[in-house]
């Protein structure tokens, strides 16, 4: 990944006290992702951040490793794991390409793709810690949806100018029709899909090894 670590460990503090966005996708989401899940899996996520999410499903998995290349959003999932009283969940840092080979039952990479500067070996890393058969489970900001929208305009001239002083991260402009065929290149194949907001766009999806 192009961007550098510092940059999430000097939010992390400000990430874990900030409210979700849209409670209402979040939690639809995450139900929707449950309902894959039986009590003996095993679950890899990539970019936990403060470990949140894996803290909400570790209840409907017999194990949960969630994984953030950024040590400062692990301390932050640290203080989580310790507020919860949760044990089966087990947090490591490493970038997607040095997690936990597994394999996996489900991989979940929730807001995390459009991050990426090179999401074939990404996926391809996915595909390698996934059981046959097995789960990849992701949500990803398309920003390339909004193509011809001022919005997506300003975003194209702000972030090269923000990330030349450090105040953003790598940001890739997916669209959906690439997402979804760099996964199919991948190897996987896509058995639900939704956009949870619409605008700006959020593609779930949810896709079987093959």
């Amino acid at each position: 990944m192009k961007t550098d670590h510092t940059f999430w460990d000097k939010l992390a503090a400000k990430y874990a006290l900030s409210p979700i966005r849209d409670t209402e996708s979040y939690e639809y989401t995450l139900e929707r992702t449950r309902s894959y899940l039986k009590e003996t899996d095993q679950i890899l996520e990539l970019g936990c951040g403060t470990a949140a999410t894996a803290i909400r499903l570790a209840g409907s998995a017999a194990q949960v490793v969630a994984s953030d290349f950024s040590s400062g959003m692990l301390e932050q999932g640290r203080l989580r794991l310790g507020e919860a009283g949760v044990v089966n969940v087990e947090l490591v840092q490493a970038a997607p390409e040095t997690a936990p080979e597994g394999p996996f039952d489900m991989v979940l990479a929730l807001n995390l793709l459009h991050l990426i500067d090179d999401l074939d070996a990404a996926l391809g890393a996915v595909a390698d810690r996934t059981k046959d058969g097995g789960l990849f489970v992701s949500k990803t900001p398309c920003l390339g949806e909004g193509i011809k929208s001022f919005k997506f305009r300003l975003m194209k001239v702000a972030i090269p100018l923000m990330q030349f002083f450090g105040n953003a991260p790598f940001v890739r402009f997916l669209s959906v029709r690439d997402l979804e065929a760099a996964l199919v290149r991948a190897g996987f194949q896509i058995i639900e899909t939704g956009n949870y907001p619409v605008d700006p766009v959020s593609r779930y999806v949810v896709a079987r090894k093959v």
